[in-house]
């Protein structure tokens, strides 16, 4: 599913690059980070983690043991492309949630958002990730990557890469794929005028009739999750969801969070997140992975610190902050 959102979102940046004015992208180029967060102090070594190029099964939950960052991993100690520095790679345009405007014009090449800001979900998690390894904020560079450039095989121009990349097996055969930093959650989406816009919990949801894309991952949260008294309605195509609702033949259709970004932002007039469903990570769960090149010795450095960012609550709140409450995405509870 995600994989078709990516996609959409070609036609979504190119209608916000043009409402900006901005030009033609430009080749591949550095940027120095800015205005980003101070990085956090790393811990103790330990063993270094198998490097992951499958599918984990890993929770964003705070455990209650620290997880510690092995001395080889540790800025000083770890080979990166640039010795002592940290190069991070994006799509652009860098849109939000994941990137924010900076206060004022983000500095070149990155457009709509800026990644070096420390502001937006994935720009805090490359950040926190950075500082795990001991990397602070003035040894973190960015690059401009195109998004099927950055799991293509072949040399990487940089050291991980970051842009709501879903793992796949197929796409981890080329690159490594680090363990999840983000699960997928199925959310509502309706129009501003409709009743469901109250909706607090899940089973005050029951009452309306949904639907989504047959097939898809959305069709059985609606079964499974929400068990509405109405029958599901189920169509070919998101389109068709979203014409449905606007002919208020249904009064929501429920997508994965991030195509439900694009919905409102670009497809449905006057349309809301009405709320997301809490997330259960698995082993079959889609979910973002930062990508490295293939046989990386940052590989399991990485998976270390993602580790980290989840035992101690750092990941959790980070997903919070901006895909809940600053997205206006509030996690639905039953």
């Amino acid at each position: 599913m995600f994989t078709r959102f990516r996609l959409l979102t070609v036609a979504f940046a190119t209608v916000l690059v043009a409402a900006c004015g901005t030009g033609a992208t430009t080749a591949p180029t550095a940027a120095p980070a800015s205005a980003a967060p101070a990085a956090s102090a790393a811990p103790a070594s330990v063993a270094p983690s198998a490097a992951a190029s499958q599918a984990p099964a890993a929770s964003q939950a705070a455990s209650a043991s620290p997880v510690a960052i092995a001395a080889s991993c540790m800025n000083g100690q770890v080979q990166t492309l640039t010795s002592g520095k940290l190069t991070i790679g994006t799509d652009n345009p860098a849109y939000p949630p994941y990137f924010e405007p900076d206060a004022t014009t983000a500095p070149k090449p990155w457009k709509l958002g800026d990644p070096t800001n420390g502001q937006g979900f994935e720009s805090a998690v490359a950040y926190a990730v950075a500082g795990k390894l001991g990397f602070p904020a003035s040894d973190v560079t960015w690059t401009y990557v195109p998004f099927d450039n950055s799991y293509a095989p072949g040399a990487k121009p940089f050291d991980f890469y970051l842009a709501q990349v879903s793992y796949t097996p197929q796409r981890a055969q080329a690159v490594d794929m680090s363990d999840g930093y983000y699960y997928v959650a199925q959310s509502i989406v309706a129009l501003k005028s409709n009743p469901i816009t109250s909706a607090k919990t899940i089973s005050d949801l029951k009452q309306y009739k949904l639907g989504a894309m047959q097939g898809t991952t959305a069709y059985s949260a609606i079964k499974d999750v929400i068990a509405p008294t109405a029958p599901v309605s189920v169509y070919s195509s998101n389109d068709d969801a979203i014409a449905a609702v606007k002919a208020k033949q249904i009064d929501g259709i429920v997508t994965d969070l991030p195509t439900a970004f694009y919905i409102t932002a670009a497809q449905l007039d006057n349309s809301v997140i009405v709320g997301q469903l809490p997330v259960t990570p698995g082993p079959n769960a889609e979910h973002f992975s930062l990508v490295l090149a293939k046989g990386s010795s940052l590989t399991s450095c990485v998976n270390q610190a993602i580790a980290s960012l989840k035992a101690d609550g750092t990941l959790a709140q980070i997903t919070k902050e901006w895909l809940s409450d600053k997205a206006s995405a509030p996690v639905l509870q039953p």
